[in-house]
């Protein structure tokens, strides 16, 4: 039998319409799963080659172009004859594409015959010893991302900071900008701060996942935060307008005549802030204080209103 004809498309799993993003995700894939440092089944290695090849034309667009002119009526298997005219001028050199874990072979082109009919045989400029070597090819790999913890004050997460922070693994110090209305359990990326590549590819990035130190005043749920407003018996029965202090600010509380202990009263838009929509409320909780000592006039007049009131909260 001649040469075989090849689909790229079907070696990596993807459609013929797939995007170079698609592309490269599926392709990144299988090459973790069929690398003969990984993989020690038989036919790992031949079926690693082969994804590398698919790789190699439909990562670079040129490449793909020129294949898909043959169509999409071709299986894979059957034997293959280049169409009348068909002009085998292209020269691969020096590689291209992302250069996100491409990895290449040493020696000869390491490509299939199929391949050489189409684009010739190509000239490799890459050594075939690196860090991750095996069979004459090497691995070039993006960096691991990492995480770590950094914790924040409730004022720094409101109003948004600059932070420094010191990782015990490395010791390494960061000044990290902390974003107005970040929540607990959110995370701050520091692109290329993780581990660093191998053979060349980039660095991971460092994600800083965030925790609020509790607040003596103040408590938050989502962006909600609620804090507790004391009030008199007497501004509680009659109405009041009082001062309250929040995280942005000082503000005025209307409290209604005849509000109870417990009542939530709701400040829409004093809460959190939110970057990309609609900020938290603030509820002030009413936590209705008596004095625990009395003058004799208060006294005098605490029971002049048990005598004349007919209220009883037990009723």
């Amino acid at each position: 039998m001649g040469v075989q004809y090849k689909d790229y498309y079907e070696i990596l799993g993807v459609p013929r319409n797939a995007t170079q993003e698609e592309i490269q995700r599926a392709y990144r894939k299988l090459a973790r799963k069929y690398h003969p440092d990984v993989n020690k089944e038989p036919g790992a290695e031949e079926k690693f080659k082969e994804i590398n090849e698919a790789y190699e034309v439909l990562k670079d667009p040129e490449k793909r172009k020129r294949y898909d002119q043959l169509g999409a009526h071709w299986k894979a298997g059957q034997e293959f004859r280049p169409p009348p005219g068909w002009d085998i001028h292209f020269d691969f050199g020096t590689g291209g594409g992302s250069g996100v874990e491409d990895i290449f072979f040493g020696g000869e082109s390491g490509f299939s015959d199929f391949f050489e009919l189409l684009f010739g045989r190509g000239r490799r400029k890459y050594g075939n010893r690196g860090p991750f070597t095996g069979g004459g090819f090497t691995w070039v790999r993006d960096g691991a991302d990492q995480e770590a913890t950094i914790r924040i004050t409730l004022e720094e997460a409101y109003h948004g900071a600059t932070k420094a922070i010191t990782l015990p693994q490395t010791n390494k110090t960061y000044e990290v900008k902390i974003p107005a209305g970040i929540l607990p359990g959110q995370k701050i990326r520091l692109a290329g701060q993780g581990s660093p590549g191998i053979g060349g590819g980039k660095s991971g990035d460092l994600y800083l996942r965030v925790e609020i130190e509790p607040h003596p005043k103040y408590r938050l749920e989502g962006r909600d935060i609620y804090m507790d407003l004391p009030v008199t018996p007497w501004e509680a029965a009659l109405g009041v307008d009082v001062s309250v202090d929040t995280l942005g600010g000082s503000i005025t509380v209307r409290i209604p005549p005849g509000t109870q202990s417990g009542q939530k009263l709701r400040l829409r838009g004093k809460g959190m802030p939110n970057p990309r929509g609609t900020p938290g409320d603030l509820y002030a909780v009413v936590q209705i204080k008596v004095p625990k000592h009395l003058s004799s006039k208060e006294r005098e007049l605490f029971e002049e209103l048990k005598n004349v009131s007919d209220f009883n909260p037990r009723s």
